[in-house]
């Protein structure tokens, strides 16, 4: 009795393990209509990549007529250096700034305020701009990732 107890006990154990690989592989291969494979691995670098988190928002870039102002930070506004503005992110910041529909990217310093606005929202320089295809189009929906904070160095 007790050899057949043990060949029962070891074939349910081998079906069932049979099963659980079947149903295993038949999961993985699942997919739902809509899921673009791009997305999901941007999603996966995204929660990667930052300790606070990424948020979608829009960027535009500063008009012409700020060449040469100050900005938040005391700095000048130069339109060729890879800065941006922001309303909440503090001042020294690096940022990466992803175009989602190009998968274009850009890494920024935050050093001057924006308008709060109810969404997430980030004004790059024109070369910031131009690097992420948002040259030309004033507004274009982005991810911007917060990477690091480092204290900006005082303007000469």
């Amino acid at each position: 009795m007790n050899v057949r107890l043990r060949h029962i006990r070891v074939t349910t154990i081998v079906i069932c393990s049979a099963l659980l690989l079947i149903a295993a592989g038949a999961r993985a291969e699942i997919t739902p209509f809509d899921a673009d494979p791009q997305l999901t691995a941007l999603e996966e670098l995204v929660t990667k990549s930052s300790p606070q988190g990424a948020r979608e928002g829009f960027a535009s870039y500063y008009a012409a007529r700020f060449i040469g102002r100050r900005t938040t930070s005391g700095h000048r506004y130069h339109p060729e250096k890879m800065t941006a503005a922001h309303y909440s992110l503090p001042l020294g910041t690096l940022v990466r700034v992803i175009n989602p529909a190009t998968k274009q990217e850009v890494q920024v310093t935050i050093n001057d305020r924006c308008a709060r606005k109810p969404f997430p929202f980030i004004d790059l320089s024109r070369a910031a701009a131009k690097k992420i295809g948002l040259w030309g189009k004033g507004k274009i929906k982005v991810v911007i990732i917060p990477l690091l904070e480092e204290p900006l160095q005082e303007p000469a």
